[in-house]
């Protein structure tokens, strides 16, 4: 199946509380997203307030929303630097796929549409970050990022369980 996307969709409140559930549950199927499970809605519910904040009109950040039917099962957002010398590139944050919907090229769909939309706005690149020990690296890699980065145990998972933060660059220069 196929992904639809939409674009800065409005942030109903249903549309919040889907987010927050793929957050939850990715989160909670052990995607490093921000949390370490085991975790819950209200947990997740504060920090994803503040990515909600800085999407909507008249705000620097947008929103890429995947749905499969009428589930949400793909997000990310595209996160403005806020600093007019990075304004032709953007980060990419919460990039989810919900666990019950992976294995089925979903992710790889969110990354291409995300690459669609940053060259069809210009951008000259994306950037992500990813916590190490995932896997990620090659799962990225395969849409075209590079490693650019990599700052040694700098993400602190739990007492003796440290992770490398990885910078990863997608170049849309031609």
């Amino acid at each position: 199946m196929t992904l639809r996307f939409e674009l800065d969709p409005d942030l109903t409140p249903e549309l919040r509380a889907a987010i927050i559930t793929l957050w939850t549950d990715v989160s909670n199927a052990g995607g490093a997203v921000g949390f370490v499970p085991p975790v819950t809605e209200s947990q997740v519910r504060a920090t994803a307030e503040q990515q909600f904040a800085g999407v909507g009109p008249g705000e620097a950040d947008r929103l890429l929303v995947g749905y499969a039917g009428e589930r949400v099962a793909a997000v990310l957002f595209f996160e403005d630097m806020r600093f007019d010398l990075m304004d032709h590139w953007r980060l990419l944050k919460r990039v989810m796929v919900h666990p019950g919907c992976q294995g089925r090229g979903y992710g790889a769909q969110l990354l291409a549409e995300a690459e669609r939309v940053a060259r069809e706005w210009g951008l000259a690149g994306l950037r992500l970050t990813l916590r190490g020990g995932h896997g990620l690296e090659k799962f990225y890699g395969r849409s075209g990022y590079t490693e650019v980065g990599r700052v040694p145990g700098a993400i602190r998972v739990a007492p003796g369980d440290d992770r490398d933060d990885v910078t990863m660059w997608l170049d849309l220069r031609d």
